[in-house]
């Protein structure tokens, strides 16, 4: 028997995502696909590429799916590529690295 966790963590890898994430942000995302709407970050597997985990910029739903783009224009590893999309899950939040509130002034 398997039991699947309702959070699960992602490590952002390659330029896709950019500016919005950098390869090396980890994410805390929440397994599934409900409640997901247009402009949520979410991590999903192309339908031509079952193998392939990605976090993209959810654009519309299409054909029972949904079709992602990155936020980074220069690369089209998304929808434009691949096609529909399943949603594994909704980002929730970005964990590392920590946002900075204050920066240090030189003294």
């Amino acid at each position: 028997m398997s039991v699947k966790r309702p959070l699960f963590a992602v490590l952002v890898t390659g330029p896709s995502m950019a500016p919005t994430l950098r390869h090396g942000d980890a994410l805390l995302v929440r397994r599934g696909d409900r409640g997901v709407r247009p402009g949520d970050l979410v991590v999903a597997v192309f339908r031509s590429r079952p193998g392939l985990l990605v976090v993209k910029r959810v654009v519309r739903p299409v054909d029972g799916g949904w079709w992602l783009q990155g936020d980074n224009e220069f690369v089209t590893d998304d929808s434009r590529r691949y096609g529909v999309a399943d949603v594994q899950g909704r980002v929730l939040a970005r964990y590392w690295p920590p946002l900075r509130w204050f920066r240090r002034l030189p003294v």
